[in-house]
């Protein structure tokens, strides 16, 4: 596994000062038009700035934390900048960028994959090999991009809807390869630390929401054994995508607990890392999301698979995950509102045209879901083969509503569904395709990895599972969620080409 020193700074001495110059004088500009506590909190976002310029690995922890709060930024604090983890993203790409540049080492894993597992390396000042044998992940990537722009040449609304849905994808494959370029193993528990320490923070403010305020929105508010409290929402102002957030990071959190507690080195770390499983842990709970506890639940069972080396102990862990559940259930030490939540919406669920169905208090959301369902199947019949249009969804949604359903709710509460609609056909089976060689590379990453980087693999596992099980209900490519999988898909591609292959493998 790569250990090396941290480069020197020397290089890049001048760009550091011009770029500290800049930064100063734009502070002191912008310092006599803010408020003390504006002021205080500008100061610190060039601070940070100045560092990313140094350790570009400043500013993509600054984007996973800064990410999450677009919603909340946008509604409550509308004076400041929503969107400001897009500039510490491209702040960050621009400096590894020139980082590499100068020293002529820029990463890129072989798209097309070759039996010595050779890397792309542009400006490379050598000619060196690393055992890198498996399954690319950038060519699945490029491919789904590529069909998704494919869609775009005749869409529905461009600038507005198809664009900006591009270039998150664009942004996931630049957040890919910074990752696996620029991660060592020094640089591992910052990364670790960012994505699970956002996290911890998200948990804490939903906990709050959820136990502590006494008050909150009223259509977020439920009854849970007798008493009065409001669904955790975060800083995403909507329960489920808060949900589905922390159940893309809770079994990262989860694998890496289990590393830590298998590795001699990294044991000590386990407490604190407990302490962020358990806070995540409740306020998933708490957000009510039953598409997030489905697809955390998928992910607890891939990942039980995959802790033993051998599967079929896997599969007896499974078994007896299932036996408790049903024991508890038995017991009925499972609380009447959880069942109900996790139950309820199955007798309205159904396979046929909505568009006669009754709709009353008790089935009105889960109709709204299956009607705009409907609505994406037409889509993708009639643009079988290219879609609406990647982003598109919304606009064409009019041409496509069902008499009772006229307001698109921005997407089809299925990303499945939804790709199928916007990319067609072509666009669907690349996504697809990718996610399949995901997951591949990610179990026998679990196979192979040992310590910490195996409990990061079986983590990841059960991220990508949540992902595709959620995505059955909702979208969670929003709220800037997808710099997080950008970074997570560059920590996956760097634990493979940190496992040496066996020789029987190649």
């Amino acid at each position: 596994m790569e250990n090396r020193p941290l480069p020197s700074l020397a290089w890049n001495e001048p760009l550091v000062t011009l770029l500290g110059l800049a930064l100063a004088l734009l502070a002191g500009l912008l310092l006599i038009r803010l408020t003390p506590l504006g002021g205080v909190l500008f100061v610190g976002l060039a601070v940070v700035g100045v560092a990313t310029v140094i350790e570009p690995l400043v500013g993509l922890a600054a984007a996973l934390f800064l990410g999450p709060l677009w919603a909340y930024l946008r509604a409550e604090v509308p004076q400041a900048p929503a969107q400001i983890a897009q500039f510490f993203v491209a702040l960050a790409l621009v400096a590894w960028l020139a980082r590499g540049l100068v020293r002529r080492e820029i990463r890129i894993p072989n798209p097309l994959g070759n039996p010595e597992g050779e890397e792309t390396r542009f400006f490379c000042k050598r000619s060196d090999k690393n055992l890198v044998s498996h399954l690319p992940l950038l060519l699945p990537l490029l491919i789904f991009i590529g069909a998704a722009l494919l869609s775009l040449w005749d869409a529905v609304e461009l600038p507005i809807y198809g664009l900006p849905e591009l270039i998150k994808w664009v942004q996931i494959l630049l957040l890919f390869l910074f990752v696996y370029d620029h991660l060592t193993s020094r640089r591992l528990p910052w990364l670790l630390g960012a994505l699970l320490v956002t996290g911890l923070f998200q948990a804490g403010v939903g906990v709050y929401q959820f136990a502590l305020r006494g008050e909150g929105p009223d259509h977020f508010a439920i009854t849970v054994l007798g008493d009065r409290f409001y669904r955790a929402y975060g800083t995403f102002e909507q329960p489920n995508p808060y949900a589905g957030y922390l159940g893309l990071t809770l079994p990262l959190a989860v694998g890496v607990l289990w590393g830590a507690l298998t590795d001699r080195k990294t044991r000590r770390r386990a407490p604190f890392l407990l302490v962020i499983v358990a806070a995540m842990g409740a306020a998933l709970g708490m957000s009510w999301s039953r598409g997030a506890w489905l697809g955390f639940g998928a992910a607890l069972a891939v990942m039980a698979l995959a802790l033993p080396r051998q599967a079929r102990w896997g599969l007896l862990l499974i078994v007896l995950l299932a036996g408790g559940e049903l024991g508890l259930y038995q017991a009925g030490l499972i609380p009447e509102s959880i069942l109900a939540r996790l139950t309820d919406f199955a007798q309205d669920v159904r396979f046929e045209d909505v568009r006669g169905v009754g709709i009353n208090d008790a089935n009105f959301a889960v109709i709204e879901r299956l009607a705009h369902w409907q609505a994406a199947l037409e889509m993708f019949r009639y643009n079988l083969w290219a879609g609406v249009g990647f982003g598109c969804y919304e606009p064409a949604y009019s041409r496509f509503a069902l008499i009772n359903w006229p307001i698109a709710l921005g997407h089809a509460h299925n990303f499945y569904l939804n790709i199928a609609a916007e990319t067609g056909l072509i666009g669907l089976v690349a996504y697809l395709i990718l996610w399949g060689v995901v997951f591949w590379q990610t179990w026998r990453a679990t196979r192979r990895a040992e310590g910490l980087l195996r409990g990061v693999a079986i983590g990841l596992l059960g991220t990508w599972t949540h992902l595709s099980v959620h995505h059955l209900l909702d979208n969670l490519y929003v709220n800037n969620v997808h710099l997080h999988i950008g970074a997570m898909l560059g920590l996956l591609a760097w634990v493979v080409r940190s496992c040496p292959i066996a020789q029987s493998e190649l």
